[in-house]
């Protein structure tokens, strides 16, 4: 017998963190987007704030990422690729170009360099005159998941869960109305795993995040309302929805019962969601628009915060400027034509759906109790349990693909003779020599003694106990770069060489 689910905006969230949801007001329509240098990237954001975007997000390329500048020998060949190229504040200033930093709410995917890029964002507010205090946005600093799924980590676990905090307790006087953390299962989704186990992985994080943050001397109430979470919209419709009204209220359990925590903030689990990257197929592309449809549908009914939707052709190039476009309206018309955001959790109450969130709930919790008892998720990491999992999952759907046990349409059913794709977005081969001439440029025109001295300062500061966020302000603004700082950080804390899991 499933259990009430009770009401929205009440404990334990089930149905939802607000009263009224999208009756009162809508998600954040946040459109995931960034490539090539700050110049095209900026011009992007822009058309899309035009559309009715009402949010920005930044993709950053592979070699900010993973804290090389771009002339750097590992950044060849992939600068401006996959995201945006950001060497240093110059790159920051052109990209927020603009941009109304005091109105817009930011969000930037970056996790072993977010310290850097949000201090390099923090630097631009505070050149213009805008106090940091009134910044708004999120980083997704959020490195376990890294270790898990994803592979964009430098430094070792514990050393990275000592950036995060430091990040956590800066934040909270200086910009405190910014997300430190967007703690992802997308990630670990689009590497294989099921619904409950992205559930109970996430969650998990969430933990040790909230361990690591009180260990460092903060309260469960200081730290907890500034966590937010990142989910996958996957294409099982009634059991996505399901995982978002079970993840919501596991969550306010976990930081009132677990915790101990007193503010009803701290208690709900606030995300954002993207629709399902690895459900995309270069065969027909035409249809995933379909499918991103019935995963937004699926976010929106499970009550996601904000939703990014991704873009047709993202099987095959960064999405052009037409698809982006449609894949907003496609928000825009499950808003304002659909109906579904004038109730409630629409489905609370339907025994398919209640029976769908137990059953999650009782997984995923089943789940953290074995990472409880190896000591916790860093230790589990470090043993490799997650990382098996996934794998055993994500091995078991592509058996149940290629026997047609499940069916991939256009894929292993219903296939067609492709025909060539034209509009796709290219990057243009000469950005990577142009991007390299400016990021010498800007070294050959800062005072040297100085950006080296802010370098220097930052790995002394490593190497004690010191809060790192106000060393790496000063270095973006004594014009350091990105890649100086990571490799300083590199030279005190190492860097992480994954066990291979079998």
């Amino acid at each position: 017998m499933s259990r009430d689910p009770g009401n929205a905006g009440e404990f334990p969230y089930t149905r939802g963190i607000h009263p009224t949801m999208y009756q009162g007001r809508l998600w954040t329509m946040r459109q995931y987007a960034g490539f090539g240098d700050a110049k095209a990237s900026n011009e992007r954001y822009r058309y899309l704030l035009a559309q009715g975007q009402t949010g920005i997000s930044v993709a950053f390329d592979l070699p900010t990422q993973m804290g090389y500048d771009s002339d750097h020998g590992m950044a060849r060949g992939e600068v401006g690729k996959v995201g945006v190229a950001i060497d240093h504040l110059g790159d920051m200033h052109q990209l927020l170009a603009d941009l109304p930093l005091d109105q817009v709410s930011t969000s930037m995917t970056i996790n072993s360099t977010a310290g850097t890029l949000l201090a390099l964002y923090v630097a631009v507010a505070r050149a213009r005159g805008t106090d940091p205090k009134q910044l708004r946005g999120t980083i997704q600093n959020d490195l376990l998941k890294e270790y898990i799924a994803r592979g964009t980590y430098i430094y070792p676990p514990r050393a990275s869960m000592r950036i995060v905090t430091d990040i956590f307790a800066w934040c909270r006087t200086e910009v405190p109305r910014w997300n430190t953390i967007s703690i992802s299962g997308y990630h670990i989704r689009e590497a294989g795993s099921t619904a409950a186990q992205e559930v109970a992985f996430t969650l998990a994080d969430g933990i040790a995040y909230v361990d690591a943050a009180i260990a460092a001397g903060l309260g469960v109430d200081e730290v907890g309302p500034q966590l937010s979470f990142f989910f996958n919209a996957h294409n099982d419709f009634v059991e996505e929805v399901a995982k978002f009204r079970a993840a919501r209220r596991m969550w306010a359990a976990i930081m009132r019962d677990r915790f101990g925590a007193k503010d009803k903030r701290s208690m709900m689990l606030r995300f954002h969601t993207q629709t399902a990257g690895s459900t995309l197929t270069a065969q027909q592309p035409d249809n995933n628009v379909v499918r991103v449809t019935i995963q937004a549908m699926a976010a929106v009914l499970g009550g996601t915060q904000s939703l990014h939707t991704n873009s047709r052709d993202e099987a095959l190039a960064l999405p052009s400027e037409a698809s982006a476009r449609l894949a907003l309206r496609t928000q825009q018309v499950v808003a304002y034509e659909s109906g579904i955001a004038k109730h409630v959790d629409p489905f609370g109450g339907s025994i398919v759906m209640e029976a769908e969130t137990d059953r999650i709930e009782a997984e995923a919790t089943s789940l953290i109790a074995e990472i409880d008892a190896m000591g916790g998720m860093v230790s589990a990491i470090e043993r490799g349990f997650p990382q098996r999992e996934i794998q055993n999952s994500a091995y078991a759907h592509q058996l149940a693909v290629e026997r047609k046990a499940e069916i991939v349409v256009g894929v292993n059913e219903f296939v067609m003779e492709e025909q060539s794709q034209g509009g796709l977005l290219r990057i243009a081969e000469g950005l990577e020599a142009e991007q390299v001439a400016r990021l010498r440029a800007w070294r050959a025109g800062r005072d040297e003694a100085a950006a080296r001295g802010s370098v220097e300062a930052i790995g002394e500061a490593a190497a004690g106990t010191a809060n790192l966020m106000p060393f790496m302000l000063r270095a973006v603004e004594a014009k350091a770069t990105l890649g100086e700082i990571a490799d300083v950080l590199r030279g005190v804390f190492g860097k992480y060489r994954e066990s291979v899991v079998v």
